[in-house]
Order: structure tokens, then sequence, then C-alpha cells
């Protein structure tokens, strides 16, 4: 278990009491939310920089760092959807989206093919991260609309990005 994996593990224990703070009721209780989610933001950055600066790649840390982070932004997501921030139907295409792209992951894998983070998809992780942080700082309608269309687009964008540019994974092979 090395500091990279540690790291994750951390973000990974964040989660359930970011969960927690959203929906514990008391003065306050969205900006402990909001620092609990953006130090687990911060492990996301900083383990992955070990990971790379410091030769401590792993198959674990391949695996459960990107689940991590999925696991922490939908969690805060879900809370969007029922307390009417979000409307369900711009839930559901990000998760349709993060389990297409994780398909075309797995498909491309059994091909001996690694599909790596576009720039696009980075773009789109930052600026929900950013979205969702403005959202619990500063909730407002025009804010939450905001949001809510950047984060689609850039979803969309990113998933359309990623389905265009390894097209041949899914024209090749045994589909």
């Amino acid at each position: 278990m090395n500091t990279a994996n540690k790291l994750t593990l951390v973000r990974v224990v964040m989660i359930p009491l970011f969960i927690v703070l959203l929906y514990w009721d008391f003065t306050g209780h969205l900006l402990a939310a909001l620092a609990v989610f953006i130090l687990a933001s911060v492990t996301d950055f900083v383990d992955g920089y070990v990971a790379r600066h410091y030769n401590q790649i792993t198959d674990f840390g391949k695996f459960m760092d990107p689940l991590a982070d999925k696991l922490l932004v939908m969690s805060a997501m879900v809370w969007f959807v029922e307390v009417g921030w979000m409307p369900a139907w711009a839930f559901f295409i990000v998760i349709a989206r993060e389990l297409a792209v994780t398909g075309l992951r797995l498909v491309a894998v059994e091909q001996g093919r690694v599909i790596a983070a576009g720039k696009s998809g980075k773009v789109k992780t930052a600026s929900t991260m950013v979205c969702i942080c403005l959202l619990l700082a500063f909730p407002n309608p025009t804010l939450i609309l905001v949001c809510v269309c950047v984060i689609l687009v850039t979803t969309v964008y990113s998933g359309i990005e990623y389905f265009v540019q390894n097209r041949d994974v899914l024209l090749s092979g045994d589909l």
C-alpha cells in the first residue's frame, strides 16, 4: 500500500462523510460538506501527482482512483436531484456518459489498447468539480441553471469526443 493508494483510500472514506454533511441539516452544513468535497478533490490531484512522480502507479490505483472520483461527484449530484437543483434527466445523461465511456474503455482493453483521459474529459471533470463547489457555496437559481448547463455541455461534448476519436475500437473486433 503506497502513498498514492493511501490518498485514494482517504478520498473513499471522505465520501460517506460528505454525504452525511449534505443531509445533516444544521447551520453551515453545506459549507462543511464543501470543505470535505474540496479536500477530497485535492487528494485526487495529489495522489495522481504522487503516483506519476514517484512511480507508484498500480492496478489498484488505476481502478480505485477513477471509481472514487465518480462516487464523490455522483453523490453530490444525487443530492442535487433530491433537493431540486438538478433535473433527474440531466443526472441520467451524466451517468449514461460515464457508463458509455467506461464500456468503450473496456472494449479497448480487450483489444490491447488503453484509452487515456482526453483533454475534454479533464475539462469536464474540472468544470463539474468547480460547479459542485460553487453550488454548495452559493446556491441560487441562476447559478444552479448555469452550472447544470456547464455540466451537461462538457459531459455531452467529452462523451461524443471519446467515441469519435476512438470509433475504430467499436468498428473492429467482435461487436
